[in-house]
């Protein structure tokens, strides 16, 4: 098995889902994606074995793979989750705060600025995103990077599902809010910055809106390795 090829199909695949270029519901056909990448059909199904086990993919008997569709319930349980983890991340992070991480923030705000000015849906999803597994990775705790990284992927279809379109721009504001917090070492005014934006993002959610539709083809040509 050549788990560097798996690696990069799986990752190629969860850019396009976070950058909801790859919708929830979408069919992620084996044979059209190996023959998108170049590779085998045992490559594309390991890759999609390993998103399966993240939750991103759903694998369904006789019928194949689709990118997951979150429901309500589970949408709740992944923010309720956030917040819990999120709560103690930021507490710890005023704790050991440095100049160097404040300014490391301030670029990636800036950067989140620029794709809301430029209307880039797929960067400014992603940005609003990494800010809070940034916040992990500046710590230097990876762990929490990584299970932060992979809660907020399965929030990217959630939110791609339910959330309304002025909801981007609100996050974004927040998300400034807790870094001046932070810069200031305020930990009572950072922690509950935090969770008012998380359960503002939960609250911004509209459960009844349709699915939208994808085209696997079209989703996939702007990520390819």
């Amino acid at each position: 098995m050549d788990n560097s090829t798996t690696s990069t199909i799986a990752d190629a695949l969860t850019r396009a889902i976070v950058e909801h270029k790859l919708l929830p519901g979408t069919k992620l056909a084996e044979q059209k994606l190996a023959d998108h990448f170049g590779v085998s059909r045992t490559l594309v199904r390991q890759a999609l074995f390993t998103l399966s086990q993240n939750r991103l993919v759903t694998l369904e008997p006789a019928r194949g793979a689709f990118v997951s569709t979150p429901s309500v319930e589970e949408a709740k349980q992944v923010f309720a989750v956030r917040s819990m983890l999120e709560s103690e991340m930021t507490r710890a992070f005023v704790r050991q705060v440095t100049p160097a991480q404040i300014k490391s923030l301030k670029a990636h705000i800036a950067a989140e600025k620029k794709a809301m000015t430029g209307n880039d849906v797929g960067q400014r999803t992603e940005l609003l995103g990494d800010f809070h597994v940034v916040m992990a990775a500046l710590m230097g705790n990876q762990v929490l990077a990584m299970l932060l990284g992979d809660l907020i992927s399965r929030c990217a279809l959630i939110t791609l599902m339910y959330q309304s379109t002025s909801a981007a721009e609100h996050s974004h504001e927040e998300h400034e809010a807790i870094v001046q917090a932070l810069a200031r070492k305020d930990e009572a005014t950072a922690v509950r910055l935090m969770q008012e934006h998380l359960l503002h993002v939960e609250q911004g959610l509209t459960f009844d809106r349709d699915l939208p539709s994808s085209d696997l083809s079209m989703a996939l040509s702007s990520v390819t390795p």
